[in-house]
């Protein structure tokens, strides 16, 4: 079953657009503002913290960037009009982070200002190890102009023990997740390009140092086994509930993520919408050759 599903998650660029498009309804809320916002009551009124991600990235242009701040902007007041308690995911590089790290900094500010006047929380996604840097450097700016953000780090990359300490030194909000993105071997844990068990160590060694030294913590992996072992530890160190949070993306491991809530953990479930749903679609199921099995066997039948 596994070999098939590596076969299948290389084969999604042959697989047609409307199979991917009727799988990829599980894993997102919809094309527009008000599929989101209909999500987000579902998952609120069910006890699940939501983040909610407007899909697009890598803006090649000021006019782009505009067009994405526009919608950042208007899901705030959406929010606030509703009165529905979500975060905001923000990937630097789809403000212009690439071509203009100026126009970058100054629009997510100006996003993360409006949030916080509407007690609205975000938090600055981390992307390729060419962005790595660029984005600390944003994160340190925005978070010491005081609004509500939190930054994202990869346990499979090797800097991220160096990077973490100087967080952790400020108390900042950590989102810890093991990394999809491809990168070349010297900048990985060991063994985290041939077998992703490999860097559950580290993950775990993050998560623990974190919460060990202050800093919220959201735990960002489907892994049961890697999960047991932190709740495990959590329960032995006695970690209040309040320093932490599961986090698991919108339709995958539904079980699991149910079982952490009935076990009294908070957890928050990672919404993706918006047009871009193939390019979001087609990376999730490279990631987890599981779901390319599913489309595959999917499109079998329909043959």
């Amino acid at each position: 079953m596994r070999i098939l599903n590596t076969v299948a998650a290389r084969a999604i660029p042959f697989i047609p657009r409307s199979l991917i498009r009727k799988i990829s309804h599980r894993y997102i809320a919809g094309a527009t503002l008000t599929d989101a916002l209909d999500c987000v009551r579902s998952l609120d009124e069910a006890g699940y913290r939501v983040t909610l991600d407007v899909l697009g990235e890598t803006a090649s242009s000021p006019a782009e960037v505009e067009t994405l701040a526009g919608e950042y902007k208007t899901l705030i007041e959406a929010l606030h009009a509703r009165c529905l308690p979500a975060e905001l995911s923000i990937k630097p590089s789809a403000f212009g982070l690439l071509f203009d790290e100026a126009v970058c900094k100054r629009h997510v500010l100006q996003i993360l200002n409006a949030a916080t006047a509407q007690r609205v929380t975000a938090c600055i996604d981390m992307e390729d190890v060419t962005c790595t840097q660029r984005t600390l450097d944003l994160f340190a700016e925005v978070e010491a102009a005081g609004v509500d953000v939190g930054i994202a780090l990869q346990a499979y990359l090797r800097r991220t023990y160096s990077d973490i300490a100087a967080l952790q030194r400020r108390s900042s909000r950590l989102r810890i997740c093991k990394g999809i993105y491809a990168e070349a071997d010297e900048h990985l844990v060991p063994g985290a390009s041939l077998d992703r068990t490999a860097i559950n160590r580290h993950f775990a060694q993050h998560v623990t140092g974190a919460l060990q030294a202050g800093s919220f913590v959201g735990i960002a992996t489907h892994d049961e086994a890697l999960i047991n072992t932190l709740i495990s530890w959590i329960q032995r160190e006695q970690i209040e509930s309040t320093r932490f949070e599961f986090q698991m993306l919108l339709g995958v491991c539904e079980p699991l993520r149910e079982r952490l809530r009935a076990m009294g953990f908070q957890v928050r479930v990672y919404v993706p919408y918006g047009h871009d749903w193939y390019g979001y679609s087609t990376r999730r199921i490279k990631e987890n050759p599981r779901i390319a099995g599913y489309v595959l066997r999917a499109l079998l039948r329909a043959g």
